[in-house]
């Protein structure tokens, strides 16, 4: 891989990568600096990688791997509120909507918060960042029934919480 290869097929991803990161680290100055290590390895390995084809989830692997290792030996914080985060806007809103938006985008951030490991990164990779299930199979490494399995469990969860509240006014 040339720089040029480098800049087309790797750089695009950078701040999929960051999210990523930032959810499992909660913090951003340790998701830019494993965002940076990602870089540098896949710079560093890119000749032995000739056989990847999908170097955007490879990356999120490494990602991932990076993330997990920063993890044990921090420790755990939370991340920001997901509005935050990814900069959601709600433009055209009266101020009633408005708020009531922000509140449930807060109970959604606290719900999925709240799930399982495994269910949190996978529903944060299909539903946040749109990645295929094939895709998610390969960043995390599993087969495609634990992920789609683990998908339905975690929106179901959030879609219960949800209802709930929305139900009983709590």
């Amino acid at each position: 891989m040339n720089l040029e290869a480098f800049q087309n097929r790797v750089l695009p991803a950078k701040n999929k990568l960051f999210r990523f990161a930032l959810r499992f680290l909660g913090n951003e100055e340790e998701a830019k600096d494993i965002v940076q290590e990602v870089f540098i390895r896949v710079w560093n390995g890119r000749e032995q990688m000739a056989d990847v084809q999908n170097w955007e989830a490879w990356c999120m692997r490494i990602t991932r791997n990076l993330s997990l290792d920063r993890i044990r030996s921090l420790t755990r914080k939370q991340t920001q509120p997901i509005e935050e985060s990814f900069n959601v806007q709600h433009e055209a809103l009266t101020p009633h909507e408005s708020t009531e938006a922000h509140e449930s985008m807060q109970k959604i951030t606290q719900f999925i918060a709240a799930l399982p490991e495994k269910q949190r990164q996978i529903i944060h990779l299909r539903d946040v960042e749109g990645y295929s299930y094939n895709e998610i199979c390969d960043i995390l490494e599993l087969d495609m029934n634990q992920v789609k399995v683990n998908l339905f469990r975690a929106r179901n969860a959030v879609r219960e919480k949800l209802t709930k509240i929305n139900a009983y006014g709590l």
